[in-house]
């Protein structure tokens, strides 16, 4: 527990409280149809993307005028709220999925519902068996083993973070602490909840 409370010294940032993204799902598409992403708030704007009906798990990262904010895989653009439902996540649960990255190096470590995973550039993709969870209104911390002697801490923080590589915005921003025989490190990332 000491090893997390450093690591919360470590990012403690001054400013407004954030608030995570909110899920939702796309309702009263026609199956034969799709939901229009657009390039601004409005159904004037141009269409840069769409979404299937039915689609789960829409992470919404800000409201405007009815319109919603969501990332898509370079970007972000904007849907009407008139056909997303709420999709929450349980109270007092991380939400599944959630993924997280970063560059330099290249990582990601993914929480879903039928378990979790880590990766590296380079490396082959490894199984995690998570170990703790905790929650609060701003973030989560999620521990996982690798194997027997490797542990990954993972602390998700509400607010907006960029991969510094595309036009994208996430909703959350992470650091990921290493604890491993060889040595440990830290690497910072985003997160996403689609």
């Amino acid at each position: 527990m000491i090893r997390v409370f450093v690591i919360l010294l470590m990012w403690a940032t001054t400013g407004a409280a954030q608030t995570l993204p909110e899920r939702f799902s796309v309702t009263g598409v026609a199956e034969d149809d799709v939901l229009n992403i657009r390039n601004g708030p409005g159904a004037s704007f141009d269409k840069t993307g769409e979404l299937e009906p039915f689609t789960l798990n829409v992470e919404v990262l800000d409201q405007q005028d009815g319109w919603a904010l969501i990332p898509t895989s370079e970007s972000t653009g904007w849907v009407s709220m008139r056909f997303l439902r709420p999709n929450p996540i349980p109270a007092n649960e991380i939400p599944r999925p959630l993924v997280c990255s970063g560059t330099e190096p290249f990582w990601d470590i993914g929480f879903y519902p039928r378990g979790a995973d880590y990766t590296e550039l380079g490396l082959e993709r490894r199984d995690l068996t998570v170990i703790h969870e905790e929650t609060a209104p701003d973030g989560y911390l999620v521990e996982a083993r690798e194997g027997p002697t490797m542990t990954r801490t993972l602390i998700v923080k509400a607010g907006v973070c960029s991969d510094g590589m595309s036009d994208r915005q996430y909703g959350m921003s992470a650091l990921l602490f290493t604890s491993a025989p060889d040595g440990n490190f830290v690497h910072k990332g985003c997160c996403t909840i689609q």
